[in-house]
């Protein structure tokens, strides 16, 4: 393992290398502890380079057994050679010439899980992003594009399946009980997106006609057995590639698609040229062990990984600090694809949620940084939300800006400009300037500038002059390394709603740009006149959430109703609901800090039990309404010294008053909403069963019984039915005879599924209060708790951290030095793994004082570790300096 070198890298150091990758050729002969590599790769010098620069190539916790120049031994005083890095000198000035590098690795020992590792019998790969120098030495960047041959050579019994990018060349038989299989990429790529899977697996196969007449062969690997549940996987795939011919004219290039499932992997999936590895729960899926949610997730990361192909393969980053380039971008288009596979407003909902939940306390916190980072000390801690989430808003933005069809005009001069290179952020951004004759400098300040926008709004109307006037302010908090901010570019979808809930359209704007249904915010201060304003109108602002940005915009109760009854932008409906709720929820969290009474304000009462009983009105779109801000919601809306057991207090006594003022609503829906049909994966049969489990909740409150849970349990014919009712029984009542035997039912008929019992798992490591700490530590004790298994470990100690703010924030701090003990653990074989979940501490400091105490002692028992990882040092680090 790297141990930390304190080193920065910093985006205005980048040059290109001295010389150029031509050509490489790679030899594996598989073995479970001692694999040999062999790599032989072609470089000139570029021209201009100096003469006399040698070449250096990275390493990670390498063993050289060889190196060649041009075939010949080469002489041991024009090179050293570290376990980091391999230095060659006296190379040619200009003819081309050839490195051959011979190295062993043991990937059965490899539990960091990047390079080539061996788990559960299969050989996988992961380089992204800085893998690919634990297999060979190499110039590891994402700038060094190169074709890529490569031979395997493994033991046929244990090893039948031998894969690697690009199109299968042929294979035979290789010695006594060997074969081989060779495999060339035309196209050329960096080396973070190298993959090879060797071992035993089964296989589903379809085909895919692309928009020329090509046929593609399609193949998913998964375990043995386990073929019929990567059906859905599959569809999704070819849903996907219609999608990006139809939406983006981009066509599948290769003769073959394939994708991999494995159980041990550091993330989701990655999108390697041709051989997409993923982590096996984002594959397999049946109605008996998968939930809506999962199905869902299948469908959007299964497009993401596809849509890598052309965002993210064929045109590829520069460097790292354009890493959004790649992930931000398309995240948006799998956005945009979930939205038009299921509900658009209903998906945006879901997005915002996440964003708000996840990504917005990054921009708060110490681990701020910008879209485009401009410095880093570990480039694995960098595969953030602020990269992904905020990084698709932005790309969201450009389109609201220009238009669908200014956007599609952008992407295609894109496409057709850079395929085949290494891109940035300025490239991608001039596209769409050049397409459109458009000035995005502004703009460009969304990937430079680390922080979320507050945006404080207020009203006027003049109903003498018909006018009304918006008065806008943007302001930019300091960040970790910025603390000054220049304004930004930000559009603001609006409508203006009449009281019989008709839109008003103004006869004309001044004081800023306007264009169709988008105020473009440029000023630090702006103030906008509409005139020709018939009646007082209520102003719906940032429509579908049109730029991510928190808005201050004191709106009353009744105008906050007249959206959540009118805006026929269903995402700003929902928005009012929130508005409406998060006050009272603080209001909520402040009487229980204080032993006073809790009280549901009238107005949220009636809007959310007219929403419940609107039929007009689609079930996912009402289930989304009905649930409210979560506990992590309402402390961000706190700011500061927060208590989560009363900030737990308030929200369950809202819960709770809401479930009995609309008992009879909720029984209603409960028993409407059943049906005899076969599970549907659909989002509309997905929504249906959404809303029914969100009345059962409200049931369990009401009735506060577990009866109707542990009946819904029992009576559960689909995953989705069956974890919810679970989850109600654990989470309302944690010590019922029925909740303990349900668990035992749950965990004995799943015992063989690990992905179904990460499930398990994840329901009781998020039962709220002091109990929940002992729960974690009797549950790490089961014969069923992989610590080596990523899976598992996020399924208990992540979601733990992550998902449960009164048991882990327990005021006497014993969670923290828990937490604290187990990151240290995890860190000396799976860095990543520990690095990410160290982030759950990044909110520390908004804690009240004594919780914020006991948070900064568990991170300096991290600190002052002396073995640290680079991954974990450099969260940590920022965590208590930022």
């Amino acid at each position: 393992m790297r141990t930390d070198t304190g080193r920065i890298i910093h985006l205005a150091d980048y040059r290109p290398t001295d010389f150029v990758l031509e050509r490489v050729d790679l030899t594996f002969e598989l073995d479970p502890t001692e694999t040999k590599v062999e790599a032989r790769l072609i470089f000139h010098r570029r021209e201009g380079a100096d003469p006399s620069a040698p070449l250096v190539l990275d390493g990670d916790d390498l063993n050289m057994t060889g190196l060649m120049f041009d075939q010949v031994e080469l002489a041991a005083e024009r090179y050293t050679a570290t376990p980091e890095s391999l230095t060659i000198r006296d190379l040619p000035e200009t003819a081309p010439f050839e490195i051959t590098v011979t190295t062993q690795i043991n990937p059965e020992a490899n539990t960091q899980l990047m390079g080539l590792y061996r788990s559960n019998g299969i050989y996988c790969t992961q380089c992204e992003a800085e893998g690919f120098r634990r297999i060979t030495y190499f110039p590891d960047r994402p700038d060094v594009l190169a074709v890529y041959t490569v031979n395997i050579i493994a033991d046929k019994d244990t090893n039948p399946l031998l894969l690697s990018n690009g199109n299968f060349l042929g294979g035979a038989g290789y010695g006594p009980g060997k074969h081989f299989a060779a495999w060339f990429d035309p196209h050329p790529k960096p080396s973070y997106l190298f993959a090879l899977v060797a071992g035993d697996l089964g296989v589903v196969e379809d085909t895919f006609t692309t928009m020329s007449g090509r046929e593609v062969a399609l193949k998913i690997y998964v375990e043995h057995g386990k073929e019929a549940r990567a059906a859905y996987a599959m569809d999704a795939l070819k849903r996907s590639m219609k999608w990006d011919e139809e939406v983006f004219g981009r066509e599948y290039d290769l003769d073959i698609f394939m994708i991999v499932a494995v159980s041990d992997f550091n993330m989701g999936a990655m999108e390697n040229k041709g051989l997409n590895i993923f982590n096996d729960k984002y594959v397999l899926a049946d109605p008996e062990t998968a939930t809506d949610q999962d199905y869902a997730n299948i469908e959007a990361i299964i497009a993401h990984e596809y849509f890598h192909n052309w965002t993210g393969n064929r045109i590829t980053c520069r460097d790292w600090f354009q890493l959004c380039l790649k992930e931000g971008l398309t995240v948006y288009r799998d956005h945009e694809f979930s939205a038009d596979q299921r509900s658009r407003p209903v998906k945006r909902i879901a997005e915002v949620r996440h964003l708000r939940s996840e990504q917005f306390p990054e921009d708060a916190g110490p681990l701020a940084h910008p879209v485009r980072p401009t410095a880093y000390r570990e480039i694995n801690n960098f595969y953030t939300t602020t990269v992904y989430e905020k990084g698709s808003e932005v790309t969201r933005m450009i389109a609201t800006i220009l238009g669908r069809d200014g956007f599609k005009k952008g992407m295609d001069l894109y496409f057709e400009r850079h395929d085949g290179e290494a891109a940035t952020v300025e490239d991608f951004v001039k596209s769409f300037e050049d397409a459109n004759g458009r000035d995005l400098k502004q703009f460009s300040l969304w990937y430079n500038q680390a922080g979320t926008p507050q945006i404080t709004v207020s009203s006027s109307y003049d109903a003498a002059a018909k006018t009304l006037t918006l008065s806008l302010e943007q302001m930019i908090p300091a960040t970790p390394g910025q603390s000054n901010k220049e304004p930004m570019h930000i559009p603001l979808r609006f409508a203006l709603i009449g009281a019989n809930g008709g839109e008003q359209a103004p006869t004309s704007v001044t004081g800023g740009e306007v264009s169709g249904d988008v105020l473009h915010l440029t000023e630090r201060s702006q103030t906008v006149v509409f005139s020709g304003i018939a009646s007082r109108p209520v102003v719906s602002l940032n429509r579908s959430f049109s730029a991510p940005v928190t808005l201050h915009f004191s709106q009353t109760t009744d105008d906050l109703a007249l959206i959540a009854r009118f805006e026929t932008d269903l995402f700003s409906r929902w928005q009012a609901i929130t508005d409406l709720a998060l006050p009272n929820l603080t209001a909520a969290a402040g009487a229980a800090a204080k032993g006073k009474p809790i009280s549901c304000d009238k107005g949220l009462l009636d809007a959310l039990l007219a929403i419940a009983a609107d039929e007009s009105l689609e079930p996912a779109f009402r289930a989304q309404a009905l649930t409210l801000p979560s506990e992590s919601d309402i402390a961000r809306e706190l700011g500061s010294n927060n208590d989560p057991d009363a900030i737990h207090a308030g929200r369950q006594g809202i819960l709770k008053e809401i479930a009995v003022a609309g008992a009879a609503t909720f029984e209603a829906l409960y028993k409407g909403l059943v049906s005899d049909a076969a599970y549907s994966p659909d989002a509309a049969s997905a929504g249906r069963r959404s809303l029914r489990n969100a009345a059962l909740g409200f049931l369990a409150l009401s009735e506060n019984t577990p009866v109707a849970a542990a009946e819904a349990f029992a009576k559960a014919d689909n995953m989705t039915d069956l974890s919810q009712a679970l989850t109600v029984l654990a989470h309302r009542f944690p010590d019922s005879p029925e909740t303990h035997a349900a668990l035992a039912s749950f965990e004995t008929r799943f015992a063989s599924n690990a992905l179904v019992l990460d499930k398990w798992f994840q329901i009781q490591a998020t039962i709220p209060g002091d109990g929940s700490l002992d729960r974690i530590m009797r549950l790490m004790q089961s014969p069923n708790f992989i610590a080596s298994n990523p899976n598992r470990v996020r399924a208990l100690i992540g979601t733990f951290a992550f998902g449960n703010p009164t048991g882990f924030n327990r005021a006497d701090g014993t969670a923290y030095r828990f937490f604290a003990e187990q990151v240290l653990a995890i860190d000396k074989r799976n860095p990543q793994l520990a690095a990410r979940l160290l982030t759950a501490m990044r909110s520390w400091r908004l804690l009240e004082p004594t919780r914020a105490d006991h948070a900064r002692e568990a991170l300096m028992t991290i600190e002052r570790s002396a073995s640290l990882s680079n991954d974990v040092r450099d969260i940590v680090d920022r965590t208590l300096k930022g």
